[in-house]
């Protein structure tokens, strides 16, 4: 039957309403996860277009990266601080967890790749010194120099990465022996040493950091750690150093490691200054750290004292998270930091750590701006706030990780430590 032109208009019309009305309904069925759905996506997007290099490590700031030269003489300093490649396998090892769990969402195979990158990345760091079991911390504009100075910051994450890459259904079985194989090696070495983590360069045969300390953080990275290489390996020997090590107490310590961790990172705020305000971020690893021990443990005693840390650093870390709504998006303050060579041009050898920190503590103030301090205390800190509670919630303070996800614009940011974003919404249960 042929319609008049009348009629085809109507019909028309009829029919485009028919399709709209389910992507309405779908629409107004999604009004509370559709806002920090964007601002995590958002956070991807600039993470990935910004922040990841090509081997899968993620960068603090794009900056010019550091010449074999500038490593091989310490510029701007032989720790690395202040460079683009200063926190390479600390950010990449926390956040490919969140990946992991993101992948196994979405199923989308772009975000498997992702994972693998990183998963590669990590990999690269450990395989760059010709020291064996040194996590370095990034590499520069060659792809093999790197600084000399590693950290226990730097080789925590990258064993919290890779042992949750390789507990997923990602790699393939080659590529899991293949990671293992370099986790238990790291393992081995670092048994070898006291658990301190090796040097090399100049600085061959000292260590920067280690894990058997009395604070919080080393007790739970520790436990962690020998709990973590007994699930990829399935090795006794792993469980027994672990059981052994709960139940020892560290000197200078009065109490066991287990109950160490359940004094949360309140215990270290004599040691390590302004917790609250400014280093929220390096507890990031060590909430995550206690949330694996609680997963793993069989044991109640000890689950009980793992839980009762994890959620009074919640508690605790609740109170820095409302901190974002004093971040403006149209905050003008200058990023100089990005031109490090130019705000750190003072030199000299260091032929010790000290000279190395004592250099680090230089610079123009003029032309470094304010910017980075204002990022890190507006939204670095609220986010690694974010991702604390999210790591011992249940959910019921979704409400205010969401707000503090959705609250940023990402494209204005210029530190990568917003990951902290995606390490948040993926601790949350998935929405329902």
């Amino acid at each position: 039957m042929k319609l008049s032109k009348k009629y085809r208009k109507r019909f028309c019309t009829l029919l485009v309403a028919l399709i709209l009305i389910p992507l309405s309904a779908v629409s107004a069925a999604e009004p509370v996860t559709e806002p920090t759905l964007r601002g995590v996506e958002q956070a991807h997007e600039e993470l990935w277009g910004r922040f990841v290099d090509s081997y899968g490590i993620i960068h603090d700031f794009v900056g010019d990266l550091p010449t074999p030269e500038d490593c091989r003489l310490g510029k701007p300093n032989a720790i690395g601080w202040w460079s683009p490649i200063e926190d390479g396998p600390m950010f990449t090892g926390l956040y490919l967890p969140a990946i992991c769990e993101r992948a196994r969402r979405t199923g989308d195979p772009v975000d498997k790749e992702q994972a693998r990158r990183l998963a590669a990345g990590l990999m690269k760091c450990a395989s760059v010194s010709d020291v064996p079991g040194m996590i370095v911390r990034g590499v520069g504009t060659d792809g093999v120099c790197h600084y000399p100075l590693g950290s226990d910051d730097q080789t925590h994450p990258w064993f919290y990465g890779l042992h949750a890459y390789v507990m997923s259904d990602l790699p393939s079985e080659e590529e899991r022996k293949e990671i293992v194989a370099k986790m238990k090696t790291v393992a081995n070495v670092l048994e070898s040493t006291g658990w301190r983590c090796p040097a090399d360069g100049a600085f061959k045969g000292q260590f920067r950091g280690g894990y058997t300390g009395h604070l919080f953080r080393d007790a739970v990275r520790y436990l962690y750690l020998l709990r973590a290489m007994f699930d990829v390996t399935g090795e006794q020997i792993w469980l027994d150093r672990y059981q052994a090590a709960q139940a020892a107490i560290p000197e200078h310590a009065k109490i066991s490691r287990a109950e160490i961790c359940a004094e949360g990172y309140a215990r270290d705020r004599t040691a390590i200054r302004h917790i609250d305000t400014h280093q929220l971020w390096i507890y990031v690893g060590s909430q995550a750290s206690l949330a694996q021990l609680v997963a793993l443990e069989t044991d109640d005693k000890l689950r009980t004292l793992y839980r009762t840390g994890l959620k009074l650093n919640a508690t605790q870390a609740l109170k820095s998270l409302k901190a974002y709504q004093k971040f403006d998006n149209q905050d003008t303050k200058v990023f100089g930091n990005a031109d490090w060579r130019a705000v750190y041009s003072t030199w000299f050898p260091q032929k010790t750590q000290a000279d190395a920190e004592r250099l680090a503590r230089t610079g123009d103030k003029d032309k470094r701006g304010e910017r980075k301090s204002y990022e890190q205390a507006w939204m670095q800190n609220p986010l690694a706030a974010a991702a604390i509670v999210a790591l011992a919630d249940d959910g019921s303070h979704r409400d205010s990780i969401e707000a503090a996800i959705k609250h940023y614009d990402y494209s204005k940011l210029n530190m990568a430590t917003f990951f902290f974003a995606e390490c948040a919404a993926y601790a949350l249960p998935a929405p329902q």
